[in-house]
């Protein structure tokens, strides 16, 4: 791990009480819900992490493990550093505090967390589906989402593929 994302995630374990691992290269910071919003602050005014290049969630349903992980990319271009900030978050509920007024760009990902994933975004300012229709159920990253895919139609399943499709059997 580079010496100077070490002093910052040392900083972030005291201060919030983050754990951390380093795959690859990558310095994931995991911190409490709670604890989000003063971590991204801190890193944005202290650190010059001024770019928030992703803002995603990961699904690890069926696994014992929190369900969610909501994933904040942050960039510092002066510095030419990357971190990751993780909140873990259980299937019952999802929820994270809002960011926007930290980082304008996580006003669309943050509706896109509640379009695709069902993860609330509290105190959002504009929580509509941004991506899906206002009447759609569901949310389609989830894993647990089903597919409605169609099967593959190869030779040994030709005639019972062919039989269903809807058009004039000769």
């Amino acid at each position: 791990m580079d010496s100077r994302l070490e002093k910052i995630v040392n900083v972030l374990q005291e201060q919030a009480g983050a754990k951390f691992d380093d795959f690859r290269g990558d310095v994931r910071v995991y911190v409490p819900g709670d604890k989000l919003h003063d971590t991204l602050l801190f890193l944005r005014d202290e650190h010059e992490f001024q770019l928030l290049a992703l803002l995603t969630a990961i699904d690890y349903w069926p696994e014992d493990r929190p369900r969610y992980h909501v994933v904040y990319g942050l960039k510092s271009l002066t510095q030419n550093l990357d971190i990751q900030v993780r909140v873990l978050l259980p299937d019952a509920d999802p929820r994270v505090p809002t960011v926007t007024d930290i980082f304008e760009a996580a006003n669309w990902k943050e509706r896109e967390l509640f379009d695709m994933f069902g993860i609330t975004v509290d105190g959002h300012p504009d929580p509509r589906r941004i991506l899906m229709p206002d009447d759609w159920e569901g949310h389609p990253l989830r894993r647990d989402y089903p597919l409605g895919y169609e099967e593959p139609q190869y030779t040994f399943n030709y005639k019972e593929i062919n039989s269903r499709k809807p058009f004039v059997k000769e």
